[in-house]
């Protein structure tokens, strides 16, 4: 049986990368406390290669989450899983953003803005520019 990496292996790597930006942890970091490679920590994330079982718990103690944390958006339907998240592309497209640097420094950034008005201004001149940039 050849084992091939699927949607549901996207979505836990994923995870990891966004628990692991979150946390401030390196690729280096994270592989040197797994005992693997930080290319192999990477392929991981991209859900090219499966996390085994053993391997998903030393990274959600490592991460500081339980194991169930990765599987969060996933749901069950007919008795077959899939990834939620791609029913509700939102939720994706979320998840995909924030796991980037620039979204994860932007996140961080406007939740140490406490002025609810400001933060409001903020989104609509983000629209302004993501309109015209759109045209």
């Amino acid at each position: 049986m050849i084992k091939t990496a699927d949607d549901i292996d996207a979505h836990i790597g994923s995870r990891v990368r966004l628990r692991r930006l979150t946390s401030g942890i390196s690729q280096e970091q994270l592989g040197a406390a797994l005992g693997v490679t930080f290319q192999q920590v990477q392929k991981y994330e991209k859900g090219t290669n499966r996390i085994g079982a053993g391997r998903l718990y030393r990274i959600s103690r490592i991460l500081g989450v339980p194991v169930s944390w990765f599987y969060e958006g996933l749901c069950q339907t007919n008795g077959a899983s899939h990834v939620g998240v791609a029913a509700d592309r939102n939720g994706a497209e979320i998840t995909d953003f924030i796991s980037t640097p620039e979204g994860y420094a932007l996140n961080r950034a406007f939740s140490r803005i406490e002025h609810g008005a400001t933060r409001r201004r903020l989104v609509d001149l983000v629209r302004t520019i993501a309109e015209a940039d759109g045209r």
